[in-house]
């Protein structure tokens, strides 16, 4: 039976606990969230796709999600990872007893910034067109090694297209698909993605998604630095879930997990996400 192996997208699983996709906040509403996220690996998808074994590594970041409604049609969002750890554990060797220490890094990560747009929205469909701006605000080479990284130092430029509708009353489906221009010399990405989403017993909400990154490889820079997260050339198929209980204060509490049936240039290991949100 082939092996789930789980991955780290952040960004991605930030936004699903409300129904975004295509749909924009009117004016004056939004949404506010605070997560966790961790992963833990001694594994990593290399440049071939296949799995091979490291020193383990270990990333978690603490952030903050927000989308507000600027007009009825147009929505600024913001994905802020204020805090960061980045760890790389000490190594052993049996035989000589040799240690080679461990090392941390603590940091911000890389700021996400987007505006999105509603252009067409009927009694079945509705259609958006995001801008996202991601700021190289991460370290590149930190810790006592100079290998860790909160970031990959380099500028996107990613416009995205999403379409959504709702299937029943309390349950809806959405697409997108994304083209993302990297700089420094890291290549272009194009991105692409599904989800579907129902709420139930009145507070409880699932989602399922699924996302696509893969490269145009027209890129010369290194993949091998940062090969972990931050790498060029990073490709992954990583289906993800995410559950959340809704108060009727509209304060909710989340769960998501999200795993890759294939990657190339980032850890494989466990990843793992808690929130607690707001709507407003």
């Amino acid at each position: 039976m082939k092996k789930l192996f789980l991955l780290l997208f952040l960004g991605c699983t930030s936004a699903s606990v409300v129904a975004g996709g295509g749909w924009t906040y009117v004016k004056g509403k939004g949404f506010v969230k605070v997560s966790q996220n961790a992963i833990y690996s001694d594994q990593l998808f290399n440049p071939d796709g296949e799995i091979i074994d490291i020193t383990t590594i270990g990333y978690y970041a603490t952030s903050i999600y927000g989308e507000y409604g600027l007009t009825d049609k147009l929505t600024a969002i913001a994905y802020v990872p204020f805090f960061t750890r980045n760890t790389l554990n000490k190594t052993r060797f049996n035989q000589s007893g040799m240690e080679i220490p461990g090392d941390e890094l603590n940091s911000i990560g890389d700021i996400d910034l987007s505006l999105q747009y509603g252009f067409y929205k009927s009694d079945t469909w509705v259609a958006s067109v995001r801008v996202l701006f991601g700021l190289p605000t991460g370290e590149v080479s930190g810790g006592e090694t100079g290998i860790l990284q909160s970031g990959d130092g380099e500028f996107n430029q990613m416009i995205r297209f999403d379409l959504s509708r709702p299937i029943s009353k309390n349950a809806w489906i959405s697409v997108y698909a994304g083209l993302n221009n990297r700089t420094n010399d890291f290549s272009d990405e194009y991105r692409l993605g599904a989800e579907i989403g129902s709420k139930f017993w009145t507070s409880f909400l699932a989602i399922a998604k699924v996302d696509v990154v893969q490269s145009f490889f027209n890129g010369d820079a290194d993949p091998s630095q940062g090969g972990t997260i931050f790498s060029n050339n990073t490709e992954f198929v990583s289906p993800s879930l995410e559950l959340a209980y809704e108060m009727k204060n509209e304060i909710g509490f989340s769960l998501s997990a999200a795993g890759a049936f294939a990657g190339k240039n980032i850890l494989a290991s466990p990843n793992y996400g808690v929130g607690i949100y707001k709507k407003f």
